[in-house]
């Protein structure tokens, strides 16, 4: 029992080694908020939630990491990814500008585009469907599905509201709801998968991506670290396509009734 104690106490103590660099991290956020404040940019209140908000929400999802992981289990790691799409459905939900069912529209492109991509991984055996690897490379899946379904449903919202009189001009001639607004289903899909399609292109001549950087600070060889980001890389990318096309498919429909007709609702997002 006692041995445990020290044990416990003994990690704590570790990882308290941390936190002089974690305080001299923190500073860039405090010199950041020094600056908004001199500039009157009216920042600093925001800076200084997002850094409180993520040091809590990180500390707290270490525990809950730490737990599932000794559990391997299934069943947690499941749990845990329907709240993760949840939450960021709901977030993106609020982002929709107006969209009829938007929370809906976000929890179904979020969702169907993160299962199926998972699934494509596991079913190829590229990761195990452990904690120590779905949780990851989940999060990272749901976190780029929520920023594409966010940005299509606000791009065509304003889209569809902004050029009503050429949709309806469209509708008028005998064109179908999809003809008629086929040039905003393109717009907002190519704006939510232009920064991501550039990421791609730019990887290793600007940046070195996240994962790859994490492995190469853990010690692990360039090639072996290239080799993981490649596997990050594209499947981010057929992730962001999947949850794209379905969040442009369901939105623009919500917009237009079973007779073709654009809905008068969708005014509400031009506020």
């Amino acid at each position: 029992m006692l041995n445990d104690i020290f044990n416990e106490i003994d990690t704590i103590l570790s990882n308290l080694d941390d936190l002089p660099r974690i305080g001299l991290a923190l500073g860039l956020v405090l010199i950041a908020a020094l600056i908004s404040r001199w500039q009157r940019a009216d920042l600093e209140k925001d800076l200084g939630i997002a850094a409180v908000r993520s040091f809590v929400q990180l500390i707290a999802i270490g525990y809950i990491l730490e737990l599932i992981f000794d559990q391997e289990s299934i069943w947690w790691t499941t749990l845990l990814l329907a709240v993760m799409i949840t939450i960021a459905a709901r977030t993106s939900g609020r982002r929709g500008r107006g969209t009829p069912a938007a929370s809906l529209i976000a929890f179904l492109s979020i969702s169907l585009g993160s299962v199926l991509t998972l699934a494509v991984l596991v079913v190829g055996g590229v990761f195990d469907y452990t904690p120590q690897a779905i949780i990851p490379i989940g999060g990272m899946i749901i976190g780029n599905a929520m920023t594409v379904a966010s940005q299509v449903m606000d791009r065509m919202a304003v889209d569809l509201v902004d050029q009503r009189g050429l949709i309806e001009s469209r509708l008028a001639l005998g064109a179908t709801s999809r003809q008629a607004s086929h040039q905003q289903f393109r717009r907002a899909l190519r704006s939510a998968m232009i920064p991501h399609i550039d990421t791609t292109k730019t990887t290793g001549l600007i940046k070195l991506p996240g994962a790859m950087t994490g492995m190469i600070l853990a010690g692990a060889s360039p090639l072996e670290a290239v080799q993981l980001q490649l596997i990050v890389m594209y499947m981010l990318v057929g992730a962001v396509t999947f949850t794209g096309l379905i969040a442009a498919y369901l939105t623009y429909r919500a917009y237009f009734t079973g007779a073709h007709q654009l809905k008068t609702i969708a005014q509400q997002a031009a506020g």
